[in-house]
């Protein structure tokens, strides 16, 4: 094996088969590709030398970097999101959904928002002291954090270094306000804290379900939990008592908007009463990302999806003008948002709004700390 040396502009045009990952290296990987990211000056790919040595590779492997966190608290002023803070407790994410608008993230540390965000991956396994930290300066404002909005909390390595369920004991005892989204069953094994915060109106979680075909679900989100492993959580998490919702997100116009309603309706019978959507975003690298994986795994939807794709972002496969990148805009963008309300409606979704309470916070006392008198 021999590594070349390219300019990142000149990858643009390469081969799949020559700027790719083998199929054997990248089993149960998202991403077809591991293109240096967009800050690279110089970008390398492995190259077959005539040994047939590419073969001998073996499979990526999930390489974890444990971080310390300074400060664990991202704010954002973005009009046209719910929240104006959140907390990631890792960098990547091993689900290696495909269209995961958190992949250009991993270019600020000079890695491949290809396969290396599904790969190499950071643990910020302080973050529960830095949020405690966080959380008792004495100018902080309650307001509700949100979870899950970057990288998933619940991905895999979640199982061992139980970064989530740290930040979960410390909200918890503050009880302070969070709002969860995850493609991951493993949500259950905390609820035991959300059914505790749910009661004292500290907690929702969203479960976001872009497609029911369990085939296209393995291709596009590999390690992801299933569709319906996703939807039986939902259920057990409405029965516990803890508000739950469906996210029909990302909506893929010619390749799963079609199953909107159906993915509602399964949604609706688990008792959840709330529900959203988001129209697919190709930011940056994901849209070549996503063209590859496209191209790769539904040749014959390709370039309908693309078309449709540009019909709704103005003829580019992405706009991030506030206000519309959330929903695109366009005809097929108008009728997706209205097929969802009149499915919403009929379902009798999104009748009420769940307001998490601040009132109730109580600042952590810090080691060596003394405790307020008001």
């Amino acid at each position: 094996m021999t590594v070349a040396l390219r300019k990142p502009h000149e990858l643009e045009s390469a081969p799949l088969e020559t700027a790719g990952v083998a199929a054997g290296r990248r089993h149960g990987r998202g991403a077809q590709t591991n293109r240096s990211g967009r800050y690279e000056p110089i970008a390398y790919e492995p190259t077959d030398d005539g040994w047939e040595s590419l073969a001998e590779l073996e499979a990526l492997a999930t390489e974890v970097q444990e971080v310390p966190a300074r400060r664990i608290i991202t704010k954002n002023e973005s009009p046209d999101i719910g929240f104006d803070r959140s907390i990631n407790p890792y960098r990547g994410c091993e689900h290696g959904c495909i269209y995961c608008f958190a992949r250009p993230t991993h270019a600020f540390l000079g890695l491949s928002p290809g396969l290396d965000f599904e790969t190499k991956l950071f643990a910020k396994t302080n973050a529960g002291q830095a949020l405690e930290r966080e959380l008792a300066e004495p100018g902080y404002k309650v307001r509700t954090i949100a979870i899950g909005t970057n990288t998933d909390p619940y991905q895999p390595i979640e199982r061992r270094y139980r970064v989530m369920r740290r930040i979960l004991e410390v909200l918890s005892a503050a009880n302070h306000p969070v709002g969860i989204v995850t493609k991951s069953a493993l949500v259950l094994r905390d609820l035991d804290l959300l059914t505790s915060m749910a009661k004292r109106g500290l907690v929702k979680v969203a479960l976001s379900v872009t497609t029911l075909d369990r085939k296209l679900a393995r291709a596009m989100e590999p390690r992801a939990s299933t569709p319906d492993k996703r939807l039986e959580t939902l259920e057990r998490l409405v029965d516990a008592g803890v508000p739950a919702s469906v996210m029909v997100a990302p909506v893929i116009p010619g390749l799963t908007d079609m199953e909107m309603e159906r993915i509602l309706e399964r949604a609706s019978s688990t008792g959840v009463t709330q529900a959203g959507y988001v129209l697919l975003r190709l930011p940056l690298e994901i849209g070549d990302l996503f063209t590859e994986w496209l191209t790769a795994n539904c040749p014959d939807r390709a370039k309908r999806v693309l078309s449709l794709m540009r019909s709704t972002r103005g003829g580019k496969l992405y706009d991030a003008k506030w206000g519309e990148r959330m929903v695109g805009d366009g005809p097929y963008a108008w009728m997706i948002g209205r097929r969802f309300e009149v499915a919403a409606e009929r379902l009798g979704l999104n009748k009420s709004s769940v307001e998490l309470r601040t009132d109730l916070f109580t600042p952590p006392v810090l080691k060596g700390q003394q405790m307020r008198l008001f």
